[in-house]
């Protein structure tokens, strides 16, 4: 078999979404990479690799636009890579958005099987047309660090009676993963909570910190009754995600009056109030969650 042919081979095996014909193209020693992959892979990390693009992208097809030797024993391939997100990707819900994405695979050919692929694309591409954040920031700098935040509210606009703070130091990357997991969980299951107000959390290094606004300290105790938030504490508990950590419910000395800027003077006021009408006769703005 030419090298043309084991790539056309290759590259139809993914169109098929067949993974023993992926790996079969690859021999037993063959590796695959990416910018996405954090080096090279093989065998059954492959498997998952490209099963994991499947249940994010079921439809997932790869038009070639070209494919040329570039070598005795290599080849390039230029490609158009097109699916639609109706499954989880990182951890996320389907977003049932379509994304297109172009890229090149530089391939060695060793012994009639592929010893190596070397994929090229953007890796913003993909997560930008699926309408999430890309940042790019260090992980550190000095006395400060830097990492990323969720904020889920319900709309209440209520003071805040008391703040129950969590922070765990995540094992490792793995364990990292599963307690962000676990605190998306936990604030879907606080969504359907009496008193609960609103939540923030902050994940920065191996650090994971959530802190949620309630009407009343008792109201925080609903979460230590069981679902994701019970199931991560029994992970800390016993080693297998946290390597240190606490738990707390802080109760409010002082809250200062919501001010609201008045669209027609320009002028604070302190509210809310039950009017919610400026000095000067225009009405204010509804007043935002204080969480």
């Amino acid at each position: 078999m030419s090298s043309l042919d084991l790539v056309h081979r290759y590259m139809d095996a993914w169109n098929r979404r067949n993974a023993d014909a992926i790996l079969a193209t690859l021999g037993a020693s063959g590796t695959y990479e990416d910018p996405s992959t954090q080096g090279p892979i093989s065998g059954e990390a492959l498997r998952a690799y490209v099963t994991g693009l499947w249940t994010a992208f079921p439809d997932l097809a790869f038009d070639k636009l070209s494919v040329g030797e570039t070598g005795p024993d290599s080849v390039a391939a230029q490609w158009i890579m097109r699916g639609t997100n109706t499954g989880s990707m990182m951890g996320l819900p389907p977003t049932g958005k379509k994304v297109e994405l172009r890229g090149a695979d530089f391939f060695v050919i060793a012994g009639g099987s592929i010893a190596s692929v070397t994929g090229h694309f953007d890796t913003a591409a993909v997560p930008r047309q699926l309408g999430l954040n890309v940042i790019v920031q260090p992980f550190a700098i000095g006395p400060f660090k830097f990492g990323t935040s969720t904020s889920v509210q319900t709309g209440r606009t209520q003071e805040p009676g008391a703040f129950s703070i969590t922070q765990l130091e995540a094992l490792d990357d793995e364990a990292g993963k599963i307690i962000t997991k676990a605190g998306r969980d936990t604030m879907i299951d606080m969504l359907k909570m009496d008193g609960f107000i609103g939540s923030v959390t902050a994940n920065f290094g191996s650090r994971r910190v959530t802190i949620s606004a309630w009407a009343s300290p008792e109201d925080s105790r609903q979460v230590m009754k069981g679902g994701a938030h019970a199931d991560a504490m029994r992970g800390m508990y016993d080693g297998s995600l946290a390597k240190q950590g606490f738990t707390s419910v802080w109760t409010k000395h002082r809250v200062n009056p919501y001010m609201l800027r008045c669209d027609s003077c320009g002028k604070m006021t302190r509210g809310p109030n039950e009017s919610l009408t400026c000095s000067c006769g225009t009405r204010l703005p509804d007043p935002a969650p204080y969480w």
